[in-house]
């Protein structure tokens, strides 16, 4: 059995400031938007996040960025995000961009414990100044080391009470490899059930990454609505 959280607040306990923290979400799709809005009331500081992009200035990880408690952001866009970008331009916000391929294998690998692999992208570019390079054949390759996580807050469909996740179609993204690759990870998920109603072939994360899970709503903004004309 894992804990059950009673509310976001319980759930951002343990992140403290100066944590290495991943945030699961692509745009605004699969983010954990309680612990999230939480963590922006918490006062806790310092913090180096990483996560795909760092959602928009009014919602998900920009209500960070707007009270200066992310020091250093690891992703793979700005997206759009004003204050992202204005922080980042001005020096006030340390940024690392990451090729989305490498970023996903770079968790990936930290959740299987491999810490390091070669990968063609980024080399010959600055993504690989200062970083290892080898030949295989007749390819050059530059050595990426796996991220790992104090804390990975991530977002789920369904749990178990034994922590076994489902993600909905695309709102799964990173957040199966950042629930590995975190020390300790929350999962909010939208229902709970008893453990064996989950068919064992469609859970996409083991509950043995899961410490603990947050129930709760959710408003799923949409990051950007296009419409077609006339409609």
């Amino acid at each position: 059995m894992k804990p059950i959280l009673q509310s976001p607040e319980e759930a951002v306990s343990r992140i403290q400031s100066g944590s290495v923290l991943m945030a699961g979400g692509f745009g605004l799709v699969g983010i954990p938007e309680n612990i999230i809005h939480a963590l922006a009331e918490s006062g806790v500081t310092d913090l180096t996040v990483i996560s795909n992009n760092c959602g928009v200035d009014d919602w998900g990880l920009g209500r960070l960025l707007h009270r200066r408690q992310i020091k250093k952001m690891i992703g793979s866009y700005v997206g759009g995000n004003k204050e992202f970008e204005r922080q980042m331009i001005s020096g006030e916000l340390d940024v690392e961009l990451v090729p989305q391929g490498s970023l996903a294998e770079k968790i990936r690998a930290g959740g299987a414990g491999i810490p390091a692999f070669y990968t063609q992208a980024g080399t010959g570019t600055p993504i690989a100044e200062g970083k290892e390079t080898r030949w295989f054949g007749d390819t050059e390759y530059v050595l990426e080391e796996a991220f790992t996580a104090d804390v990975s807050i991530i977002k789920a469909w369904k749990a178990d009470t034994m922590g076994n996740l489902v993600y909905r179609r695309t709102a799964r993204n990173f957040n199966p490899g950042m629930a590995a690759a975190g020390t300790y990870t929350i999962a909010e998920v939208e229902e709970i059930v008893d453990a064996g109603q989950l068919d064992p072939d469609e859970i996409h994360t083991p509950g043995i990454y899961v410490q603990a899970l947050l129930p709760g709503t959710f408003e799923k903004r949409i990051e950007r609505r296009t419409t077609a004309a006339g409609r």
